[in-house]
């Protein structure tokens, strides 16, 4: 591996804030998840502005590390498994379908990853890049236990060889993606970043997701959503609010390209819905 691809972990544990102890424990991970939360926000910029989506790890620890902005999930994901590897945490990645939001339909294209990760015998999901609900914790690879988390709690389901994975939202179990531990080739990624980036949920929207102790923020066109502890909803009104926004609650260094400002002005045209 060269250089320039090597993951630069001192670099990830100076953004997300992280000086604790590297041994690829379950301990470990959890803080690594809720840290890597709390520090990078979900975003998608870059297909709003028609910019490509860069997969390649340099790439990655640039927009992500350097840059400090976010991305969506194959970015996440992958970032977050080229670091887990370079801590000796044995680590795959794998497809999903996405039902949250959707007719519920687990043989649609998978749209989506996440990772497990084995320590000590056990598998866990682990998921940095689902946004608005992407679970704050590891979790069990094991069918029908509901499981804790810093924010709701999660459980698991399998029918022949298919997870599905749920996230209780108030008093309702709802569905957020169906996958399998089957690991996609390179090309099959590189297929599916092309399709998600260039797709109307992220080139015709404006998304962004945060996760705070006990909150989550959220930003989906106009309307920013902070949910947990005093909820509460702002429609924005401008692009100059939705910079704030963008800059501030969700800590994103805004790129200086001339595509930042039309992709804004169309949000706000369009309004919230």
């Amino acid at each position: 591996m060269s250089v320039a691809t090597k993951a630069n972990i001192d670099a990830w544990f100076e953004r997300i804030g992280f000086a604790g102890s590297i041994a690829p424990s379950l301990e470990t991970l959890g803080q690594l998840v809720q840290l890597h939360l709390s520090a990078i926000p979900f975003e998608n910029l870059d297909p709003l502005m028609r910019a490509p989506v860069r997969l390649e790890l340099a790439n990655l620890q640039q927009k992500l590390l350097f840059d400090h902005r976010g991305g969506y999930c194959l970015e996440h994901n992958l970032l977050f498994k080229a670091m887990l590897e370079e801590l000796d945490f044995a680590v795959k990645l794998h497809a999903a379908t996405v039902l949250w939001g959707q007719v519920e339909r687990v043989d649609g294209p998978p749209t989506h990853v996440l990772l497990t990760v084995d320590i000590a015998g056990s598998s866990y999901l682990v998921d940095v890049g689902f946004g608005g609900q992407t679970p704050t914790a590891p979790l069990r690879l094991r069918a029908d236990v509901e499981q804790a988390t810093p924010h709701e709690p999660c459980r698991l389901s399998q029918t022949d060889g298919l997870w599905r994975l749920e996230s209780q939202i108030g008093a309702e179990w709802q569905p957020l993606y169906a996958f399998t531990t089957a690991e996609p080739e390179a090309d099959a990624l590189v297929r599916m970043n092309e399709s998600v980036s260039s797709s109307p949920a992220f080139r015709e929207r404006l998304v962004a997701a945060r996760v705070e102790k006990g909150r989550r923020l959220a930003l989906r066109n106009l309307r920013f959503n902070i949910h947990g502890g005093d909820s509460e909803t702002r429609l924005l009104g401008s692009v100059a609010e939705l910079r704030e926004v963008l800059s501030g609650p969700f800590g994103i260094a805004l790129p200086n390209d001339e595509r930042l400002e039309p992709a804004l002005h169309k949000v706000v045209e369009q309004g919230a819905a």
